[in-house]
């Protein structure tokens, strides 16, 4: 069993390259963004406005690699994979941002929701995709979020199947969790909420869906790169989907 330290020094060695839902099942997992301080207004403003998709756990000061939530920890190396956009376009994805890195950069840490998972687990609702050993499925929808400055665009949803008997009470373990994305946006008929295709997500994998199965959709951390492609900004650098921060504090604590 890896403690949270011991894995973020599997990741910076580079020997765990490989999406974090499942591990260090009862610690907090976090999104990052990080971006030159003079939009750090403007995104922090866009999160207050949309706190079920971007919920900040914590925003780094300018130049700050060491976050509270993990204070031996380096946010440049300690995620398993990162994308760096440019003008708002995908330019790089890469396992280091330590040659990226400027003084003036403002990281924000966003509650992800494979914290929740473990309670999910523990509830006796399994997860497919930790069983299929894949990414989370993740897909863009028709949800507006509320726009703050250049941070605009559709909200972005993670994708679990729960047996149709169990869907209220995944709805009530994960509402428990504010900090995480809370409880579901939707579930049941995905086109409601814009989704055409479930066997082709945006982002992740796709994973099986059981005929006494329901689709639930839980708000997602890769929501704002979906603002950063709208903002069109010269340097953004975010987490890979599903490749997240984990953090020396237990879910519990929220």
């Amino acid at each position: 069993m890896y403690t949270p330290q011991q894995i973020r020094e599997e990741i910076r060695s580079g020997n765990w390259t490989a999406p974090t839902s499942g591990a260090c099942g009862d610690y907090l997992q976090a999104n990052l963004v990080v971006m030159p301080e003079q939009y750090a207004v403007d995104f922090e403003r866009y999160a207050e406005l949309n706190p079920k998709p971007c919920p900040v756990l914590e925003k780094l000061p300018a130049g700050s690699w060491r976050p509270k939530l993990a204070p031996e920890a380096d946010i440049r190396t300690d995620l398993p994979g990162y994308r760096v956009y440019r003008d708002g376009r995908l330019t790089d994805q890469r396992e280091s941002i330590e040659d990226l890195w400027e003084e003036d950069f403002v990281s924000f840490l966003i509650g992800c929701s494979f914290t929740f998972e473990d309670a999910l687990k523990a509830d006796g609702i399994p997860l497919r995709h930790v069983e299929q050993k894949k990414n989370v499925a993740m897909y863009k929808t028709n949800i507006d979020t509320v726009p703050a400055g250049p941070f605009g665009g559709k909200m972005v949803v993670s994708m679990r199947p729960v047996h149709k008997d169990k869907v209220r009470q995944a709805e009530e373990v994960t509402s428990r969790y504010p900090k995480v994305h809370g409880g579901p946006v939707h579930a049941g008929d995905p086109s409601q909420i814009g989704i055409t295709d479930l066997s082709n997500p945006d982002y992740g994998e796709a994973v099986t869906i059981g005929e006494d199965e329901v689709p639930v959709f839980w708000a997602c951390g890769v929501t704002p790169q979906e603002a950063i492609l709208q903002a069109k900004l010269p340097l953004v650098i975010t987490h890979e989907p599903g490749h997240m921060f984990i953090t020396d504090r237990k879910y519990e604590e929220l």
